[in-house]
């Protein structure tokens, strides 16, 4: 037997929390002829150490490991930052809120719990090995619902110490600007696997377990984010460039890569207009912010679930349709035409 959407066997590996368990759940899932299931049967660490990893399809992965509860979500974040595209399922032995969040905070695809069948845990590997995610919608709802309420984190510790490396700082502010891996690690010169052990060690400090809540974090808490935002205010009120310590801060975050104060930029430029240098100012720095957001919103994207990014779609339309009934921005109809062609060709 052969899964209908393949025509190779899924490679199944899995680490049940004892080596008995593995070995009789492994038999059980044999019986589906379309897993090719292989039983992990060292410790934690040797799991983690795997040369096979890569090629495996789906990890199944208990909770509880090495006679350790929870140890299977530490194991998860440290197989993920070493083998980014290894596809988890977490076997759950409670169906508690806390213990499914955590499972997806790790970075599982889908959750299991034991009580359901064999049959369908096999329904639930391929599933995830398609790319799909297996929860219910009582799960899918507590995700969604701890997204929507993030939780402050901060970057220092209770005495202000900074806990991140000025090297750490440096991969989040890249992330913050929408570059992959591979791109943050050509800017630094840094290996790729660098970079995914910095962004683990990123993730365990400020308390974070994905890409999606780290561009939060900085969005709302940077000291760079700040300034900018209290420039764009600023920026706003007066709608003009002639605060020159407004421009310089600006400025300094526009090069820097900071979408918001490119954004200030251009429209403070484009308000002001003295010449023509000011109409070309004002469209450069639309043009290099609409790309910017467009990478940031393509790396957000990447990292969410297909419910998230439909739910964030729909409530997307509905600000653009009202938006549409509110009085025209100060640029101007006279700036719409032109700037369009523009925009649209710098995004491509």
């Amino acid at each position: 037997m052969r899964d209908e959407n393949c025509e190779i066997a899924i490679r199944v590996l899995l680490a049940d929390n004892t080596r008995i368990h593995t070995q009789l759940l492994a038999d059980a899932l044999r019986r589906d002829g379309a897993l090719e299931v292989i039983c992990s049967d060292s410790d934690s660490r040797g799991l983690i150490a795997r040369a096979d990893l890569p090629s495996i399809d789906v990890l199944l992965l208990s909770s509880n490991l090495d006679e350790q509860p929870a140890r299977g979500f530490e194991v998860l974040r440290e197989v993920r930052a070493l083998h980014p595209k290894v596809r988890a399922v977490m076997l759950l032995d409670s169906s508690k809120p806390e213990t499914i969040l955590e499972a997806f905070r790790a970075g599982a695809r889908g959750v299991f719990n034991r009580q359901e069948s064999v049959e369908t845990l096999s329904k639930c590997v391929r599933r995830v090995y398609q790319g799909q995610i297996w929860a219910d919608s009582q799960e899918m709802g507590l995700v969604l619902q701890a997204l929507a309420s993030s939780r402050s984190v901060h970057a220092v510790d209770a005495r202000g110490v900074n806990l991140l490396s000025k090297r750490e700082m440096e991969v989040v502010r890249s992330v913050a600007q929408g570059l992959t891996n591979r791109e943050i690690a050509e800017r630094l010169g840094l290996s790729q696997h660098t970079v995914k052990n910095y962004l683990f060690r990123v993730f365990d400090k400020l308390g974070v377990s994905s890409r999606v809540e780290l561009l939060f974090l900085t969005l709302s808490q940077d000291s760079q984010s700040q300034s900018v935002r209290s420039c764009f205010w600023k920026s706003c009120a007066d709608q003009s460039l002639q605060n020159d310590s407004v421009l310089v801060e600006c400025q300094r975050a526009a090069e820097q890569g900071v979408p918001i104060a490119q954004l200030v930029l251009a429209q403070s430029y484009w308000t002001r207009r003295a010449n023509s240098n000011d109409i070309i100012q004002a469209y450069k720095w639309y043009l290099i912010a609409t790309q910017q957001i467009s990478r940031t919103s393509k790396s957000v994207g990447k990292a969410m679930m297909m419910e998230e990014l439909l739910q964030a779609e729909q409530m997307a339309a509905e600000w653009l349709k009202k938006a549409q009934r509110l009085p025209p921005s100060s640029i101007g109809d006279e700036a719409d035409r032109p700037m369009k062609k523009g925009l649209g060709s710098a995004s491509d």
